[in-house]
């Protein structure tokens, strides 16, 4: 919407939920909202902790485990968000926290412009991984889809993943350069990476581009919740 002048500016994932409180019946889409990234964060837990895709216990693997977990603190913060914004009628907005207030707060501390550096590698890292993933369909590893829902939801799902992985690269780099400049200001989210977008040239249809492979990353995610193969007594690895 913000690509095409109808929503203003672009949100981040808080401002988002914001957004969303003023539609029609906003506090029960926000309650449901709530409910799926609770259980979502769950399902990031056990991902984390009993190894569900046998990623064991090597350095790729601890790494990856590691990952799932920080997710699982992600989704669970941004549920709270939204019972807050219910709670308080969004009485508390969307300002504060998010990618710039973590930077802060590693600033804050011993070696923190280092932190907020290794920060942005690590995001750049998971960005990389999610491009990989998608280029190479490595999710059909643990789908269990009929070949005929195949030929039309996989390439959805290698382009969302792909783009996914652009968008973490793009805010891994905000923090490695606000690192460097030791300057949090310069982190950034979504909101950034879209208005970093929207400067280049053809911005708008590159935001509309990036847009559209988040959506397909949605589609994505709809479809690993029908057909991801969870059966922790058989990996795949």
């Amino acid at each position: 919407m913000a690509a095409f002048g109808q929503g203003g500016q672009t949100k981040g994932s808080k401002g988002a939920l914001t957004q969303l409180l003023t539609a029609p019946m906003g506090e029960v889409l926000l309650g449901a909202l709530a409910l799926g990234l609770t259980g979502y964060s769950l399902w990031r837990c056990i991902q984390a902790i009993t190894d569900t895709d046998h990623h064991g216990n090597g350095p790729k693997g601890l790494a990856i485990r590691t990952g799932l977990a920080v997710s699982a603190v992600t989704h669970i913060l941004l549920a709270v968000f939204a019972v807050r914004l219910i709670v308080t009628l969004g009485g508390s907005g969307s300002n504060g926290g998010g990618s710039k207030g973590a930077a802060s707060w590693l600033m804050s501390q011993p070696y923190g412009r280092w932190m907020v550096g290794a920060v942005g590698l690590i995001m750049i890292g998971v960005g990389i991984a999610h491009g990989i993933k998608g280029a190479r369909a490595q999710f059909a590893d643990h789908f269990d889809m009929p070949p005929r829902t195949q030929r039309w939801a996989y390439p959805i799902c290698r382009f969302g993943l792909m783009i996914r992985g652009l968008v973490f690269m793009v805010v891994g780099t905000f923090f490695i350069i606000a690192g460097y400049n030791v300057n949090p200001d310069e982190a950034g989210g979504i909101a950034e990476v879209f208005d970093t977008f929207r400067k280049q040239p053809f911005g708008m249809w590159l935001m509309a581009f990036v847009a559209a492979g988040l959506f397909a990353f949605g589609a994505y995610s709809m479809l690993e919740a029908f057909y991801r193969r969870v059966d922790p007594s058989s990996g795949t690895d």
